[in-house]
């Protein structure tokens, strides 16, 4: 069966649809990617989405890229279905005239809809919402499959669209699973960077968290944690930019033992992750953190590190006793699972040793995409 990856998606920067063109091509399937990426990052994509009356230049981008995928499409075969790709509010309605309704499925991965992403980046007025909801209401409708991501998200969905709806699991791809069996033989970039060699040696706790600062990861209460850990054998890498940035730095000001640094290449990441005792979560209390369960926690299980993150019916449901789950928006809480990791490396070791096993049986690409073959047509080519 041939299927098409298409849009204007950057996996690099979304890496879960990267996680479902492996697993599908793991299971067999003839896949082809027919990808122009946008070149603008969540923020700007939401201001286009939720302002494009103002939005000139960047539609004109659109349609550059637009022309372009029409170009690529026309020369591929034709496929017996086509995924687009997350942020594809716009590119599903390209797909569907590319591809006959009826002949060709068009799958979209509807991983956040654009009105939860626009509260989340505190788009929330009005006519801005309104508009919002109008984009995902008709990106909706022109898919043959919707694709979320958590129980959550399905429940989430108007009604009249659920029956064509399917849960997904965000997942990891395969460069986090190997990050961590390198790490474990010492071999790759991220070898002996801040691993201690094992439970009881001497050394600090190495922590990690990756993100773009936005409400839903809710750093803030990641620094206020820190600010209490000041002194403490931790030491945390903070890697990324975002709207919530200065507040978190404010807040974890006290302590001189957290390192700062803009956004890792992509390629990179899985070993700099992998080279750390425990990767963070999320922690924010709004209404779309109670719903997901972040790329983060299933990379950083993926790499072999110990999982800390808020106690939200999604995670508890997808990571059991494989991770430790603290309050959303408690930096008290999180400070004292830190503390106590630093204190106890047999726990470390055994929480690292169950999120990696969890990873394997169930977030590897090949495992999650399941539930969306199930809905592909059954006739390979």
């Amino acid at each position: 069966m041939r299927i098409i990856i298409f849009g204007t998606y950057d996996a690099a920067m979304h890496p879960r649809i990267a996680t479902i063109a492996e697993g599908l091509a793991a299971r067999g399937f003839d896949v082809a990617e027919c990808n122009v990426p946008l070149g603008l990052d969540t923020a700007a994509r939401v201001d286009m989405l939720a302002r494009p009356w103002r939005a000139g230049g960047l539609l004109g981008r659109l349609a550059s890229r637009w022309l372009a995928l029409a170009r690529m499409a026309r020369r591929m075969p034709v496929p017996d279905a086509v995924v687009v790709g997350y942020l594809g509010h716009f590119d599903v309605h390209l797909a569907r005239l590319l591809f006959r309704r009826g002949k060709v499925p068009v799958v979209l991965d509807h991983l956040v809809g654009a009105s939860d992403t626009g509260r989340d980046r505190r788009l929330d007025g009005g006519p801005r919402q309104m508009l919002l909801r109008m984009i995902d209401s008709a990106a909706l409708r022109a898919a043959d499959i919707v694709v979320v991501d958590t129980a959550e998200h399905l429940a989430a969905l108007p009604e009249r669209h659920r029956q064509r709806a399917v849960v997904v699991p965000v997942g990891a791809p395969a460069a986090w699973h190997e990050a961590a069996d390198d790490a474990r033989r010492g071999a790759g970039p991220g070898a002996g960077v801040g691993r201690p060699g094992g439970p009881g040696e001497p050394g600090p706790l190495r922590v990690a968290f990756y993100g773009l600062y936005t409400p839903l990861q809710g750093t803030p209460v990641i620094g206020a944690a820190l600010g209490r850990l000041a002194g403490a054998p931790v030491e945390v890498t903070m890697i990324g930019r975002g709207q919530d940035e200065a507040q978190t730095r404010e807040a974890a000001a006290a302590n001189q033992s957290v390192r700062w640094l803009d956004w890792v290449p992509a390629a990179e990441l899985p070993a700099l992750v992998a080279a750390h005792d425990v990767c963070l979560g999320i922690f924010g209390t709004g209404e779309k953190a109670k719903r997901v369960v972040p790329n983060k926690v299933f990379q950083g299980a993926a790499a072999g590190c110990a999982i800390i993150t808020s106690d939200t019916a999604p995670q508890r449901r997808v990571l059991g006793d494989a991770a430790i789950l603290v309050p959303p928006g408690d930096p008290e809480a999180l400070a004292g699972a830190l503390l106590r990791l630093s204190r106890d490396r047999e726990e470390v070791l055994a929480l690292r040793k169950a999120a990696r096993h969890l990873a394997q049986q169930r977030f590897t690409p090949e495992h999650v995409v399941a539930p969306l073959i199930e809905r592909l047509p059954h006739e390979r080519a």
